[in-house]
């Protein structure tokens, strides 16, 4: 066996433009599919890590999103007298409530507005969330028309660096302060506080969308929706934060894999077609090689294992030079429509191991399927006719 494999490894490189061909078609379709899959990847991850196990997000009942619910001032007051909510040393409850619109902001790359999510909180709302960190300026003096802007939305939106004037809803608004929120979806946003938001809008200014409570441990969870959605003066849903989050990733995460694996599939077909057309020469420059090593007396199995093994060679190679020229991608930013709000998301690409493991495991499948039809070919050669031909 060991003489065939050689055999077929010096012959790759021997004929190595027509081997090139292959490599580079599994190597194109190997990057685009594991971009897509990290792409994917980072959407979600950017909007699960938004959440926390400790938190609860309270939304009006049959609300799919905050921007379609109702909760009232005096729904908030009940949610935070439950015994789950955390408190602060002067015993207040750890709750935010919580109202969001969308504004339009020139992206500084292209010029073209985009939207943005502004989402007015409550002052407390830095212990609700002890994972946002303000890392330039201050929070912003309730009562006061101020903004805290998160550090993708100052990157990437003109016009919100630190202690810049921006207009939206009839008002100028003051940037005092940017903010670290752990690449979540909370880095795009715009934090200011609720009650302005809510005059700027012309909105009742005890009417939230949402509140976020921060509980006194995640296994209080089950406690504390047991106790909203039992209280009669409540007609609430409740959620854990990490899972309201990772639910509005669903739908543009899903649409990313679908066309991934759409375009994928596409380019994989015309990789394989690729090596198959590689391998169907080797054999067809071969034949005499191959009758040779059959007439020395190597099985058919060894001819059809040691071809199997080429375009394996082949196609492993394309996979590991698709994957490298993928890796330059990680951590990337970009940006992309949520659709469940409707508002501009910033992300970054993920290329994790496993991504490029499945990126591996699709060039072999395409190494697979292109050499083993022409491996069965090589074994079947008449060895006497073979060895006649000049």
């Amino acid at each position: 066996m060991a003489i065939p494999l050689s055999y077929n490894i010096r012959s790759v490189v021997v004929r190595w433009p027509a081997a090139l061909v292959a490599v580079l078609g599994i190597a194109g379709t190997v990057g685009v599919f594991v971009a897509m899959l990290s792409m994917a990847r980072g959407f979600q991850a950017t909007l699960v890590a938004s959440g926390s196990p400790r938190n609860a997000i309270i939304r009006r009942a049959g609300a799919s999103a905050e921007m379609s619910s109702v909760v009232n001032l005096d729904q908030v007051k009940v949610i935070g007298d439950a015994p789950q909510v955390a408190r602060t040393p002067e015993g207040a409850p750890l709750i935010s409530g919580e109202v969001v619109v969308i504004a339009p902001f020139p992206i500084k790359s292209t010029g073209t507005d985009a939207n943005v999510q502004v989402r007015g909180v409550s002052p407390a709302v830095l212990q609700v969330r002890p994972q946002v960190k303000i890392v330039e300026g201050r929070f912003f003096h309730s009562g006061l028309t101020e903004l805290v802007v998160g550090s993708n939305a100052e990157q990437l939106y003109s016009g919100l660096g630190l202690g810049s004037s921006v207009a939206f809803g009839g008002q100028s608004w003051k940037v005092v302060g940017i903010f670290d929120a752990g690449k979540s979806a909370f880095d795009s946003e715009l934090w200011c506080d609720a009650r302005v938001l809510n005059q700027t809008y012309k909105r009742p200014e005890n009417i939230f969308q949402s509140a976020t409570a921060r509980l006194t441990s995640p296994a209080a969870f089950a406690d504390f929706k047991d106790a909203l959605t039992s209280d009669p003066r409540l007609t609430v849903q409740v959620d854990r934060e990490t899972a309201y989050y990772a639910k509005q990733s669903q739908t543009v995460s899903t649409l990313i894999r679908v066309l991934g694996f759409l375009i994928a599939f596409v380019m994989g077909i015309g990789a394989v077609f690729g090596a198959l057309n590689t391998m169907y020469s080797a054999v067809a420059a071969r034949s005499r090689e191959i009758a040779t090593l059959r007439a020395l007396g190597f099985r058919s199995t060894s001819v059809v294992t040691s071809f199997v093994v080429e375009s394996l060679f082949i196609a492993l190679t394309g996979g590991v030079l698709g994957c490298l020229v993928v890796l330059p991608i990680n951590g990337y930013t970009t940006g992309t429509m949520n659709w469940q709000t409707f508002s501009h998301l910033a992300f970054a690409f993920r290329v994790t191991p496993g991504l490029l493991g499945a990126g591996m495991a699709f060039a072999l499948l395409m190494g697979l399927l292109g050499g083993l039809l022409p491996a069965l070919r090589a074994a079947r050669l008449p060895v006497a006719s073979a060895l006649r031909e000049l």
